[in-house]
C-alpha cells in the first residue's frame, strides 16, 4: 500500500524540540519529585504499618489491596527513573530505580530498562517491540492454519475475553522474566540485583508471615499481587493496544512512528494520578525524558505540531480505550498496518 503523504522530517521535529526546550519542559522538577517520592514511599510504608495494626485478621486483605495499588504507584516512580526524568545524574536515577524496583517492588530494574527502551525505539513494530511480540501472526477466525498446541490455539481464539483475567498473572511474569535474565547474565551487576531482589522477598515474606497465619498470609499475597498486576496492566494497556501495528523495517520517521502508535487518555488530575502520567503517552513517546509533571504543559504544543503535520492526535476516554483494545483482539487478524510513506520530492 502506498501513500503520497510526506513524512515528518527531522527538521520539522527539531522545531518542536526547540519549542519544548525553550519552554523549559525538559528541565528537571526537583520540587515535584522531592514531594512525590517521599509521599509515595510513606503511603507504601503506612500499608505495612496498617497490616501490623490490623494483625491476624481477614481485614488484612483490605490492606493487601491497598498495597497492590501502592506497588503500582511505586512502579510509576521507577518508570520515571528509568527514563532519567527525576535526577540529572544517570547514576542517581539508576540507584532510585534499584531501590524502588528491586527492593520495594521485587522487579528487576536492570531487566526492565532495556526492554522498555526497545519498546520506545520501535513501538508496535512487528518483531521489534517486546511488548507486542510477533503481532502479525494471529489466528484466523475459523481456526484453520493455526500453529502451536491446543492450549495456544484456545488462548489465541479467546484472547479478547481472556485479556483482563490474564492480567492477574502480569506481576508473576515480570518477576520470572527478570530472574531469568539475571541467571543468564551471571556477572557482578546481576549478583547485586539478585541480592536486592532476595532482600525484597525476605522482608516482604517475613512481615506477612510474622503477622498473619499461613492461610491468611497466602490469601494476603494473592490479593496484593492480583491488584498490583491488574492495576499495572490496566495502566499500560490503553497506551498502544488497539493502535496501528507497524511493519518491520517500515522506515517511518521518529515522530510519525511515535505518534500514530500512541493514544492519550482524556481526564483531569485524577486520571493523571491514576495512570502515573502515562495518560500523556504521545508527549511521553516524543520526549521520553520529560519529567512527568511537564507532560500536561507540553500537550498544547505537541498537539498543534501533530495536527499541522497530519500525524493525527489520538485521545480517548479510559473506558473507550479498553473497548478499542478488545475490539482489535476480537478481529480475525491485526487490523491496521502502517504503510511506508512514499517521499514526495520538494522543489527547491
Amino acid at each position: 500500500m502506498e501513500t503520497d503523504t510526506i513524512d515528518v522530517s527531522s527538521e520539522d521535529f527539531g522545531v518542536l524540540a526547540r519549542q519544548v526546550r525553550e519552554a523549559g519542559l525538559l528541565n528537571r522538577r526537583p520540587g515535584y519529585y522531592g514531594a512525590k517520592i517521599p509521599l509515595t514511599v510513606a503511603a507504601f510504608g503506612a500499608g505495612f504499618a496498617g497490616l501490623v495494626l490490623v494483625g491476624n485478621s481477614w481485614f488484612a486483605l483490605l490492606i493487601a489491596a491497598f498495597l497492590g495499588l501502592m506497588f503500582t504507584q511505586l512502579g510509576f516512580v521507577g518508570h520515571d527513573a528509568g527514563h532519567q526524568e527525576v535526577f540529572r545524574s544517570r547514576r542517581a536515577n539508576r540507584l532510585l530505580g534499584f531501590a524502588v524496583g528491586n527492593v520495594l517492588i521485587g522487579m528487576s530494574f536492570g531487566w526492565w530498562v532495556p526492554k522498555h527502551s526497545a519498546h520506545h525505539a520501535h513501538p508496535n513494530e512487528i518483531g521489534r517491540d517486546p511488548d507486542i511480540g510477533d503481532a502479525g501472526v494471529t489466528l484466523p477466525a475459523d481456526g484453520q492454519g493455526a500453529s502451536g498446541n491446543a492450549l495456544t490455539r484456545a488462548m489465541e481464539r479467546w484472547r479478547a475475553p481472556l485479556f483482563f483475567p490474564l492480567m492477574v498473572l502480569r506481576s508473576t511474569g515480570i518477576y520470572v522474566l527478570g530472574i531469568r535474565r539475571l541467571i543468564r547474565q551471571r556477572n557482578r551487576a546481576a549478583g547485586v540485583e539478585g541480592a536486592l531482589l532476595a532482600l525484597h522477598v525476605a522482608l516482604y515474606l517475613t512481615c506477612v508471615f510474622w503477622v498473619l497465619s499461613p492461610l491468611k498470609a497466602v490469601a494476603f499475597i494473592a490479593v496484593q499481587q492480583a491488584v498490583f498486576s491488574v492495576y499495572l496492566g490496566c495502566s499500560f494497556a490503553p497506551n498502544h493496544k488497539g493502535m496501528p501495528i507497524i511493519e518491520s523495517g517500515s522506515g517511518l520517521s521518529f515522530a510519525r512512528r511515535q505518534v500514530v502508535t500512541s493514544r492519550n487518555i482524556a481526564g483531569g488530575w485524577f486520571t493523571n494520578l491514576l495512570l502515573g502520567g502515562l495518560n500523556y503517552q504521545i508527549e511521553h513517546h516524543l520526549f521520553p525524558n520529560m519529567p512527568r509533571p511537564n507532560l500536561a504543559r507540553a500537550q498544547g504544543i505537541v498537539r498543534a505540531f501533530c495536527l499541522d503535520n497530519n500525524l493525527g492526535y489520538r485521545e480517548d476516554s479510559l473506558i473507550g480505550s479498553y473497548r478499542q483494545t478488545l475490539d482489535s483482539l476480537r478481529a480475525s487478524f491485526v487490523p491496521i498496518v502502517v504503510p511506508v510513506p512514499v517521499p514526495v520530492p520538494v522543489s527547491a
